[in-house]
């Protein structure tokens, strides 16, 4: 009788997942409220009135490689705009699906044609597969916009990390520049979870209210090497009543 190879598959334990799971969302995305688009710099916009979206995404990056795929529907109702979160990540054949709230209030320069604009924007997340402790942000945008054509864009805020609800402070800033109606050029520097991350990208109307984001980044978590990533993502608004 021949011997029998076997082999023994070993999930992950806690502590490599949640590493992994921070790596991949510091390195895509923040788990947590998300920036406009899938950028990680949000502005301090909200929707109009009676207006509703959805922003999904998907990228990739570092060499493993690890893959993340996001949806988030928002409505404005009444003075804020309430979101859901849903994401993805997957890395060596393990798989996480997280997803909370969102909430978002712009409490100064609501006008479409203030200069200077201020919202607080908060969430929470949670691992739908695996449970633990939630994890959430709490956010500040400020937009500032010195021409039509240009916004400045600067977030302080905090993180809990998933699973184990550590605090890390966040922050970042971005210029927003309009080439022209259909085309704007995204550049961004963010810290979250004791990563920095700097990213470049575009957005592209297809109409008034469609549009595509693509960008590329560079993440170097704390006392890790860099990793690229690129990301592809889908907006979305329209009219509920």
């Amino acid at each position: 009788m021949k011997n029998r190879q076997t082999t023994t598959i070993r999930r992950p334990n806690h502590g490599w997942y949640h590493g992994w799971l921070l790596m991949a969302s510091c390195a895509l995305a923040s788990l947590g409220a998300q920036a406009g688009g899938h950028f990680d710099v949000d502005d301090a916009g909200t929707l109009d009135p009676g207006q509703c979206q959805y922003e999904t995404w998907w990228g990739r990056t570092g060499v493993e490689p690890v893959t993340g795929f996001h949806i988030g529907p928002a409505c404005r109702v009444g003075p804020v705009e309430l979101g859901l979160n849903i994401d993805r990540l997957s890395v060596q054949g393990v798989h996480s699906v997280t997803a909370g709230p969102q909430l978002k209030w712009t409490f100064f320069g609501q006008a479409a044609d203030a200069r200077l604009s201020a919202a607080v924007s908060m969430g929470t997340v949670s691992d739908l597969r695996r449970g633990g402790r939630m994890g959430g942000q709490f956010v500040v945008p400020l937009t500032w916009r010195p021409a039509d054509s240009l916004q400045l864009h600067a977030n302080l805020g905090a993180d809990w990390a998933l699973g184990t609800g550590v605090r890390t402070p966040r922050g970042g800033v971005a210029a927003e520049w309009a080439l022209n109606d259909a085309v704007s050029v995204i550049a961004e520097r963010n810290r979250a979870s004791g990563a920095w991350t700097s990213r470049l990208g575009g957005r592209f109307s297809l109409t008034p209210l469609i549009s595509v984001d693509v960008s590329a980044s560079r993440t170097r978590p704390a006392g890790g090497r860099s990793v690229t990533g690129f990301v592809v993502g889908l907006n979305h608004e329209f009219t509920w009543k």
